[in-house]
């Protein structure tokens, strides 16, 4: 795996799995954080800061998410780089349907955003990155972070009065993020990326048993957290999303699609009906992503056809209690 090793790009540096063939998630290397503090350094400013994202990335897309939902996007530029990742990493391909340019630092590779923020860093180069235009350098590069910071500390240059981490749903929410992220979230990954036989099948398994878990909850209540759409449905959604159509058969989480499940599946398009949120889904670049950026699950690089999902279909949600995302939204 490529990453920044003392500012130098490096091919030969990084290992995602272990002896025993489990993949491991390195940690993020950029974590301050914007507060609505007079004392704070990032203070939250209409035109101060720049998201950098990729439209195949899950961990982006909750950040792209919470942007929309919440109105941002006149307070909060944004660049994406193509679904393809070579080499060099994520680079800027404008030419590219769906891609930009780097409109803040004129970048040809996210690295070099991170050079510039830190010209001795270590680390992966990732997205998404919130990059602070006035002091020239990354705020912060962990996604339920970034996301947390727009939902909570935006509220006076939102155009949107959303909130998604509302009180007397706070400590379920953080628990369920924490409880979706290893089986689900990661999960998928650590399915995929496992090269032993023994870590592919815990891997899985813990995968489809909180998947399972998940179903039967959402069979008496609308959103993750109750009757309220909050963070942890945005942080489901992102991999919900992506699962059909390429984790189960990318990754091999093949023992069940999203279709399949009596709950889950109409949860999904209850969300992806939100006001916005179909726009933020670009299922052309994650699915040439993910089928074309690892040559060690599918060295071909071809992509997948299917499966044909219906994500506008009428679901049943509705008659759960709970105002339906819209309400929140409007």
């Amino acid at each position: 795996m490529n990453m920044l090793v003392d500012g130098e790009w490096r091919t030969d540096a990084y290992e995602s799995t272990n002896d025993d063939g489990k993949f491991e998630r390195s940690e993020t290397s950029f974590r301050d954080w914007v507060r609505d503090d007079p004392d704070a350094r990032f203070q939250p400013e209409a035109g101060r800061y720049h998201l950098y994202v990729c439209n195949a990335c899950p961990w982006a897309h909750r950040t792209m998410l919470v942007r929309k939902l919440k109105g941002l996007e006149d307070a909060i530029s944004i660049d994406y780089v193509d679904p393809y990742r070579g080499e060099g990493g994520w680079q800027f391909t404008p030419d590219k349907d769906g891609c930009t340019t780097d409109s803040i630092n004129g970048s040809d590779y996210l690295r070099e955003v991170y050079q510039a923020a830190d010209p001795d860093t270590t680390g992966r180069v990732t997205v998404p990155v919130l990059w602070d235009k006035q002091e020239e350098t990354i705020v912060n590069n962990e996604s339920k972070e970034i996301l947390r910071m727009l939902d909570t500390e935006f509220d006076d240059v939102a155009t949107r009065d959303v909130n998604l981490y509302p009180e007397g749903y706070q400590e379920d929410v953080d628990q369920i993020i924490e409880d979706i992220y290893e089986p689900i979230n990661n999960g998928v990954y650590r399915t995929g990326f496992a090269t032993s036989q023994s870590a592919y099948d815990e891997a899985v398994e813990e995968l489809f048993d909180a998947l399972d878990h998940w179903d039967e909850v959402l069979a008496d209540q609308r959103y993750l957290a109750g009757d309220r759409l909050t963070e942890a449905d945005i942080c489901m959604f992102t991999t919900l999303i992506r699962f059909d159509q390429v984790y189960h058969t990318h990754f091999m989480c093949n023992k069940k699609q999203i279709q399949q499940y009596d709950n889950l599946w109409p949860y999904l398009r209850d969300l992806y009906n939100a006001d916005g949120v179909a726009e933020t889904v670009n299922m052309d670049h994650i699915k040439e992503h993910y089928y074309t950026t690892h040559p060690d699950v599918t060295p071909t690089r071809i992509i997948a056809a299917g499966p044909d999902l219906d994500f506008e279909a009428e679901h049943n949600r509705d008659e759960l209690p709970g105002d339906p995302p819209e309400a929140l939204l409007a």
